[in-house]
């Protein structure tokens, strides 16, 4: 059998601060012949996350640091071109962790055939995948969301924050507030999403913000804050919450490039006097929730209940430009890579 080759961006090392494109190169590699049960796969979409920031580091965290001279792991969908695989035939669209690449060989267990009849591929690296999974998980386990309860989500035109919201509303929310970096962002929550309010974060102090939208929604507090930002979005949250508040600690974005540690937010005195919970949480601890969520999320999507948006770079040339541009807001709901 003729051996493959393949292009990966590869991590060449740790970046300090934000990254730059001298963190990485592109390289050809030859892929393996197949051995018993294993799938090639030819990548069709991959995803860019926050998330693979902190992964770049060699420090300890709750995934292990990617390695300096290999491409890193994240979700990407893909095409079977050959397999020695009974469970996996040839043709099959399938999810799996071998991102940064545009083929991989991969055993049969480390990929997942996917529906494209229900939903397009890519889908299943946004709304009905990890990002969708952990929107639902944080609602549903981290923050108790009860009927009838109100939510505010923080970077809420973001692949999770956008299901956050929707989720919200689907899970019994009676109000759904959120803050994005622009007024398309803004006018898509509210026009496109169904958000009750939503504020570009850029227009002032986000503490005045918040109380502005929550006072135009009904006043009161917010019971729910799913915290995909941290900084000054956690510190106007906490001030904002109501009594027994919720705090769903999904992730801190402006953070992850900093070289010396944040201070913490000054509203923290607050947790006690409210009886405030703060959890965080990593999806893949809450992988029993998964059949629950596949239960809902696909026909909520069907039926239009959910609607998705999706920013495309194309080529793997450029995928590290598309992992920057989380960063600068470039995105509005998933960031994909097309190959």
């Amino acid at each position: 059998m003729t051996t493959r080759t393949a292009r990966q961006v590869q991590l060449v090392r740790r970046p300090a601060g934000l990254p730059t494109t001298d963190d990485f190169r592109i390289v050809d590699v030859d892929l393996p012949d197949l051995g018993p049960d294993q799938v090639r796969v030819r990548n069709t979409v991959l995803s860019v996350d926050p998330y693979m920031r902190g992964r770049m580091n060699d420090t300890e965290s709750y995934a292990e640091p990617y390695a300096l001279e290999a491409p890193m792991l994240g979700a990407a969908v893909g095409v079977v071109e050959e397999s020695t695989s009974d469970r996996v035939p040839v043709g099959a669209t399938v999810s799996h962790g071998a991102a940064w690449r545009d083929a991989e060989v991969l055993d049969a267990g480390e990929v997942r055939v996917v529906d494209t009849e229900r939903a397009p591929a890519s889908a299943y690296l946004g709304v009905l995948g990890m990002p969708g999974l952990t929107a639902y998980v944080g609602l549903r386990r981290i923050a108790a969301l009860a009927e009838g309860e109100t939510v505010f989500v923080s970077g809420a035109a973001g692949a999770v924050g956008s299901a956050v919201g929707q989720f919200a509303r689907q899970l019994g929310a009676a109000r759904v507030i959120g803050s994005a970096g622009s007024p398309e962002k803004v006018a898509w929550l509210t026009e496109e999403l169904g958000f009750d309010a939503a504020f570009d974060y850029h227009d002032g102090k986000v503490s005045h913000l918040l109380r502005d939208a929550l006072d135009r929604t009904g006043g009161g507090r917010a019971d729910v804050y799913f915290d995909n930002v941290g900084g000054e979005h956690l510190e106007a949250a906490l001030l904002h919450l109501a009594e027994f508040g919720r705090v769903a600690a999904c992730g801190a974005i402006t953070t992850y490039n900093d070289q010396q540690p944040a201070p913490g937010p000054r509203t923290i005195g607050l947790v006690v006097p409210r009886k405030l919970t703060i959890r965080g949480f990593i999806v893949s601890d809450h992988a029993d929730l998964a059949g629950d969520f596949y239960a809902s999320a696909p026909g909520w999507v069907a039926d239009g209940s959910v609607r998705t948006r999706e920013t495309y770079f194309e080529g793997l040339e450029q995928t590290v430009d598309a992992f920057l541009g989380l960063f600068s807001g470039a995105n509005l709901g998933k960031m994909l890579v097309r190959l």
